[in-house]
């Protein structure tokens, strides 16, 4: 069974609490089919804001488009087992996409060696492309990250990154599309 490789919300844990932090990006709550992002090519380059309607399908559509470990993690709020992700190790100059609807979510340049077994950076792309709600499942309160385009489950944030943040987005590669940067011809 697919999902029996998943654990349930249990990714990436800390023994520091992660801050109640609130969705900067997300128009929604003014309009709820509209989200401001930054749109950035595939190179990682700044093409501008945009404000675009997000993408909302039925359970069955994303099973349509995604594996059964992405469905898991991304729509169902699973998490990867540590160490088992692609992209963990993966250390080549690119962008990673959010799997579902190809939001940019995170570069290359910002991913550390955390030592979890999931991949980790210490901030997103753009603050707008990645929204941030507490989440207080299995006991304990952490601060989940979302895609703010059509609010998958990327993994948690926690307070104990590198600088010049001092965060550490914990994410499963499930949720993730990595795009590699083209060397320059």
């Amino acid at each position: 069974m697919a999902t029996a490789a998943f654990l349930s919300g249990t990714a990436c844990s800390s023994d520091a609490h992660s801050a109640d932090r609130t969705a900067s990006a997300d128009v929604g709550k003014a309009n709820p089919g509209k989200v401001r992002l930054v749109d950035f090519s595939d190179s990682g380059k700044r093409v501008g804001i945009v404000t675009t309607e997000k993408v909302i399908k039925s359970d069955d559509e994303w099973k349509r488009q995604l594996t059964p470990e992405q469905f898991a993690v991304a729509r169902k709020k699973g998490t990867e087992m540590a160490f088992t992700g692609k992209y963990y190790k993966l250390h080549d100059p690119g962008i990673y996409r959010c799997v579902c609807c190809g939001n940019a979510l995170f570069n290359s340049d910002t991913k550390f060696e955390s030592g979890t077994g999931w991949p980790s950076f210490w901030a997103p792309i753009a603050k707008e492309n990645v929204t941030e709600e507490t989440d207080t499942s299995l006991g304990m309160m952490r601060t989940e990250a979302l895609c703010s385009k059509c609010n998958a489950h990327l993994g948690h944030v926690f307070p104990d990154g590198p600088q010049p943040t001092g965060l550490r987005y914990c994410m499963n590669s499930a949720s993730l599309q990595f795009v590699k940067k083209e060397a320059p011809k």
